[in-house]
């Protein structure tokens, strides 16, 4: 993993000659930069993607806003597991998290591990987390609840 001055760690890449994504987390300099092929955001999940997901029970979801803003709103079949938490919470024991969050503890291999906050920026840090740790085909849904509450009512 390579980092860069005044950047935040999230590059997954050492190529310097891949393009690079990135996305302002908060005022000033810190960015999240994530290296990347031309083709496709392999770690991006869309609201069609993901509502198919949802269909066929096939997907772990995890939702890393604050507690308060989950009960405001969520969406289906999603498990809080705060941002401020998500590390300490996946190095758990499988039977530990299972216990704390009452689901099946996601497993290193898994490839349907998918994050989601309000507007896809936490989302992307806890993807960062998962990656670092080891869950390597965790994706993100960058338009977050905001994006799924604002598609639900549209439908």
């Amino acid at each position: 993993m390579t980092l860069y001055p005044c950047l935040r760690r999230v590059i997954v890449s050492v190529s310097a000659l891949r393009p690079v994504h990135c996305v302002r987390l908060s005022a000033g300099l810190k960015r999240s930069c994530i290296h990347q092929d031309k083709s496709d955001l392999d770690f991006v999940v869309t609201y069609e993607q993901l509502k198919v997901m949802l269909a066929d029970h096939s997907v772990q979801l995890f939702d890393v806003r604050k507690p308060d803003e989950f009960q405001a709103g969520r969406i289906p079949g999603s498990v809080n597991v705060p941002l401020g938490v998500l590390e300490e919470s996946l190095k758990l024991p499988p039977v530990q998290f299972e216990k704390v969050f009452n689901v099946k503890a996601p497993k290193k291999e898994d490839d349907n591990i998918i994050f989601h906050c309000q507007r896809g920026r936490r989302s992307l840090t806890a993807l960062d987390t998962a990656w670092r740790l080891g869950f390597s085909k965790a994706r993100h849904y960058a338009g977050g609840y905001g994006e799924w509450a604002e598609k639900e009512k549209s439908s």
